[in-house]
């Protein structure tokens, strides 16, 4: 098989699918891990809203400033995806003019 862009295998789009699920990951834990610390301090866990609020902050600076690279990895495997299937549906000139010219020519045959 070979191999992507980035030096996965490319089967199937499964490599685009591996950086998005690989992405979605970071980001979850981004905000899931300052969540679990700060709900260790007493006054959060009174206001755990708060602590959610701190956590999703955190979270977005850190993916902002680390996950760069997977983000760009997950949008260019969307792109390329996209790419690909606006091709497979896009009718191509040649075969509209085809078509017109054949059924041009079967009506001037009758």
């Amino acid at each position: 098989m070979p191999a992507g862009p980035h030096g996965a295998l490319d089967y199937d789009g499964r490599v685009k699918s591996r950086s998005a699920l690989v992405y979605t990951v970071l980001r979850l834990l981004a905000f899931l891990v300052p969540f679990g610390l700060l709900m260790l301090l007493p006054i959060m866990r009174e206001y755990y809203w708060l602590a959610a609020i701190f956590a999703a902050l955190i979270g977005l600076s850190l993916s902002m400033i680390f996950l760069r690279r997977p983000l760009d990895e997950m949008t260019t495997g969307l792109a390329e995806r996209r790419d690909r299937v606006r091709a497979e549906r896009a009718v191509k000139d040649e075969d509209v003019e085809d078509a017109a010219t054949g059924s041009s020519e079967s009506r001037s045959a009758d």
